[in-house]
């Protein structure tokens, strides 16, 4: 007997791109993709899982993802995030939950001031959230990026203390934009709310490159799954 799909909700915003595809990732991956506007109040009851994909929200005014942080939609993302559930945000994703403060520190231009992209090795620094716990600490994963604020910007009592609770997840191998020891992706503290740079939805058919999305996205389907299961 298979599992059962749980159903992820997708957010699109204006300007998001890679929307798409994150569902075919998470429909691989044996879930069930839920599309949503931004304008939504309200998360349909059967969603167990978020996430907030890349793209360049709103036109990228002002900040990234800081008109995003205050769409309708954002509100129901809080609820849920409050709530233990798992909300994942991807590149623009990740940029709107610091933004939405789910998430420590804030991203910047690149070190470089040119927009990045290319395949990137990063390593797994913690696998205390759901979305890494399939993984063994140092595992290399390989992960596209693309982005031209990825920068991971965070004061020194905010970073101390995202460090001693183990919610740095993520850190590139090489030094690809200025971020902050080379951090890649962070969590809050309950470890549920998780965002990164790389695009794990562009990491998951071997046919196309590298895999290295599949832990990623494979642990929040589980998450979701496990969530729904606790519900019925």
């Amino acid at each position: 007997m298979s599992e059962p799909r749980p159903s992820i909700a997708v957010v699109t915003f204006p300007g998001s791109n890679d929307d798409g595809d994150a569902c075919l990732a998470l429909a691989v991956l044996g879930a069930e993709p839920v599309a949503l506007w931004h304008t939504t109040p309200e998360l349909p009851l059967h969603v167990t899982g978020i996430v907030l994909p890349g793209g360049f929200s709103y036109g990228d005014y002002l900040r990234c993802g800081a008109i995003a942080r205050v769409a309708p939609v954002m509100d129901a993302v809080r609820r849920f995030a409050a709530d233990g559930g798992p909300v994942l945000g991807i590149c623009n994703g990740f940029q709107i939950l610091c933004e939405a403060r789910l998430l420590p520190g804030v991203l910047r231009a690149n070190r470089q001031v040119e927009f990045v992209c290319g395949d990137v090795s990063i390593t797994v620094e913690s696998t205390k959230t759901p979305y890494t716990v399939a993984c063994e600490l140092g595992d290399e994963l390989v992960i596209p990026i693309k982005h031209g604020e990825g920068n991971w910007v965070a004061d020194d009592e905010t970073y101390a203390e995202v460090v001693a609770r183990d919610g740095v997840v993520l850190r590139y191998v090489d030094d690809v934009n200025g971020s902050r020891d080379r951090v890649a992706g962070v969590s809050n503290e309950a470890g549920n709310v998780f965002g990164l740079m790389p695009h794990p939805e562009h990491a998951v058919d071997p046919l196309l490159g590298p895999v290295g999305g599949v832990p990623i996205l494979a642990g929040l389907v589980a998450a979701a799954r496990e969530r729904s299961l606790a519900l019925a």
